[in-house]
């Protein structure tokens, strides 16, 4: 394995395992802070490897492959969550340093952990069981009312391993799997997740970054806004959000990232509801992604510092930087795949047409429904950024045309 080049002057080499957009976003960052990075990546034309030099091709799942890439690094950490329990012991036992660690990732890896923690730690959420049977799923929904929603406790995203349903019977392949499973490390050996319905007002997200000597830094709560469980746009700060609870979920948000022991940058994806006692806005956590995530792409271009930067600064134990915004908005929008492959005319024409959008693509190859980039633009009018965030991002999917 050919070792990463070193910048002069005693600088770092991070190492991320995974070779996909959010390690690709660290490039620039990381260049601007004259770090090198190293990436672990799933193939050759990985979104990463096409801008990081560094970038040995290997599988997250493969020891000897981790191994060999962390020991060319002073401190790993990871593009996704999907790293599996004994790859990540075997880098605990070569001493070098990884954020999140091992115990952290694991309430983003392990829904039922994550639910158990975060309910020990008095941070709302939904109500919740673990069920094993058919009867445990029938019990659960007596006490919180039908339809309910079942998750998978690990290996969902993006609405994948996520069922609303109405009858245990929805479920009876999952459960089938957790009676075969019992006694092994199967993905459905602890049981499923159930929860209630939550009727929620809307959805937002809350973003920590936290070092290692217990610095932590939030940016402002955004909205987050979904499409066939896909979200589509993000607005920062989230609008007319009433400040105590915008305070309150800041505040969930970096007493997790404490009792947790979180280092990096991660988020909260949480719901606004209403007090069911005096009605007053109120929140619940949904999920918990312990990386940089979809929801702060706005910090690229929107804030004082960027996730990215914030993430390579956290797992160095550097100095926090500023998560002010810059402007009074900023709105994200993700350009997903349809069936328009080819992108750069369609690039030259968006930055053309609106000189103050930021486009982000991913160097992906295009498939429908398959996030490929995002753009974002800032300003004061909250509505003509959607407008101009939406249309960019129609144009580059080949939606709209003109």
């Amino acid at each position: 394995m050919t070792s990463p080049q070193r910048a002069p002057g005693g600088f770092p080499v991070v190492g991320i395992i995974g070779g996909g957009q959010l390690a690709r976003m660290c490039a620039a960052p990381a260049a601007e802070l004259a770090i090198t990075l190293s990436v672990l990546a799933e193939a050759p034309d990985a979104a990463a490897a096409q801008v990081i030099p560094s970038a040995p091709v290997g599988d997250h799942d493969d020891v000897a492959a981790v191994l060999a890439f962390a020991r060319q690094c002073d401190v790993v950490t990871f593009d996704h969550e999907h790293v599996p329990a004994n790859v990540l012991d075997a880098l605990v036992a070569t001493g070098v340093p990884l954020h999140p660690t091992p115990e952290a990732l694991r309430f983003a890896q392990d829904k039922l952990a994550m639910r158990e923690r975060l309910t020990e730690i008095g941070v709302a959420c939904p109500a919740w069981a673990r069920a094993r049977t058919p009867a445990d799923v029938d019990a659960f929904a007596a006490q919180v009312g039908w339809p309910i929603v079942a998750k998978t406790p690990r290996g969902g995203y993006d609405g994948k391993g996520v069922r609303v349903i109405d009858s245990a019977a929805e479920v009876d392949d999952w459960l089938a799997l957790v009676a075969e499973q019992e006694g092994t490390e199967g993905l459905l050996s602890d049981g499923i997740l159930v929860e209630e319905k939550v009727d929620f007002v809307r959805e937002l997200a809350v973003l920590i970054a936290r070092s290692p000597s217990n610095q932590a830094a939030a940016w402002p709560v955004v909205e987050t806004v979904q499409t066939d469980s896909i979200c589509t746009e993000v607005l920062a700060p989230a609008p007319d959000l009433d400040p105590s609870l915008a305070a309150v979920a800041t505040e969930a948000g970096l007493r997790i990232a404490e009792k947790l022991g979180v280092t990096g940058v991660f988020a909260v994806e949480m719901f606004e509801v209403r007090d069911v006692q005096t009605g007053a806005p109120a929140y619940v956590v949904n999920e918990l992604a312990m990386r940089p995530h979809n929801s702060g792409h706005w910090s690229m271009d929107g804030a004082v510092t960027g996730q990215f930067e914030q993430h390579l600064r956290a797992v160095l134990d550097l100095p926090l930087g500023a998560p002010t915004p810059r402007e009074p908005f900023t709105v994200m929008a993700n350009v997903l795949g349809r069936d328009y492959p080819e992108l750069y005319p369609a690039y030259r024409h968006i930055m053309a047409r609106d000189p103050e959008l930021k486009v982000h693509l991913y160097g992906k190859g295009v498939r429908p429904g398959r996030k490929i980039g995002h753009v974002n633009v800032s300003g004061a009018d909250l509505a003509q950024l959607r407008e101009r965030a939406s249309h960019a991002a129609d144009y580059l999917a080949g939606v709209i045309t003109e």
